[in-house]
This record gives C-alpha cells, structure tokens and sequence, in this order.
C-alpha cells in the first residue's frame, strides 16, 4: 500500500499508530519525510485542527497524509481541556501539569466521567476524509501507572479498573479513541486501495 505521511511531531503518537498500522500501511512521521515544521493549531474543534495539520503537509509535499487531534472531555468542565488538552495548564506542553491542573479542578466534584476523542483527517488523492474515534470512562482521584503520555496515569477507561498508564500497549489498544479511530482508516484505505 502507498505511504502515508503522518503530520505529527509526537513520536509518542506516531510509536502508537505504528504499533496499530503494522504489516498493513507504510506510515512514517514529519521526521521521517525530512520536513521539519511546527504547525499551528489556530481552531476551537478537533476536526479543524486536524485538517489544518494534514492540509498544511499535503499542501507542502502533494503526498498523501493523514493527522489527527484528540482531546480529552470532561463532562463536569464542559468538555475541557478538549481541544486545549496539550497546552491546558502552560502555553507549552507539560503533561504533568495538565494532570496536575485537571485533578485540581475536579477536587469538589463527584461526577468524574469523561472521554477521550480522536479526529483523523485524511487526505489521499486530493480529497479529505475524517474518522472519529471515542473512549469512554472516568478520571482517577490520583495518578498510578508508568506508561503511555498525556493524561493516561489518570483516565480509566469505562470496562477497567486501571488507568491507561498501567496498560501495556497491547492492553490500552483494547479501549483506544486513536484504535479506534485508526480501524475507520484502514478500512477505508482497504477498500479505496481494493486490498483486503
């Protein structure tokens, strides 16, 4: 199947698409391709901001790409940090103070649901084309676990009693948004490539 650039910086998110694309897409990442760019995230929607991102790479290389945004929504914050979930505590990203600000800001409440969701936009031959994916479950009172990023040490996928942060790979891919979101991607690149 052809290559597809993936418009991220996050070598965590490119490990994890990876992982999920192995044997099935050729993906490699901006630093992969030699393009060295920071692009913005100027909008207030996951979907803006991920066509944004692939727009901007299909735009500079005629390649197809493909990106995605995914935020984090809580319910009893009115979906924030949402589309903010890199940048919720600092103008840069700091993972631990994202954790620390989000737990802080849900101290006084009881209702702790929440969902993690994904947005890829995909470009490939010329067109665009968007798949969401969605986990649902609730944010921890404190942090445990030592794997994954972002705010896995305190989201607990609903069907679990461990956070993201103490799945293995293999076991967050189970509950994933960005599975999820991925599977939507390769069914479609099977069918629109007319492989199986």
């Amino acid at each position: 199947m052809n290559q597809l650039i993936f418009a991220t910086n996050n070598q965590n998110k490119v490990d994890e698409v990876k992982a999920l694309l192995a044997g099935i897409l050729n993906v490699i990442s901006l630093k992969d391709a030699g393009i060295e760019i920071d692009i913005p995230e100027p909008h207030d929607s996951l979907e803006e901001n991920a066509d944004e991102k692939s727009r901007c790479i299909y735009n500079l290389t005629g390649k197809n790409c493909f990106s995605e945004d995914t935020g984090l929504e809580v319910f009893a914050l009115d979906g924030a940090p949402g589309v903010r979930s890199a940048r919720y505590a600092t103008a840069e990203e700091s993972f631990q103070n994202n954790t620390e600000k989000l737990l802080f800001n849900l101290r006084n409440t009881t209702n702790r649901q929440a969902q993690f969701r994904t947005v890829i936009s995909l470009i490939v031959d010329g067109q665009t084309h968007q798949f969401e994916g969605i986990c649902e479950g609730t944010i921890s009172t404190s942090e445990s676990g030592n794997h994954g990023f972002g705010y896995d040490p305190i989201f607990i996928p609903n069907g679990s009693s461990n956070c993201f942060a103490e799945m293995t790979m293999e076991e967050k891919n189970k509950f994933s948004h960005r599975k999820k979101a991925v599977s939507k991607l390769v069914s479609f690149l099977q069918q629109h490539y007319g492989q199986n």
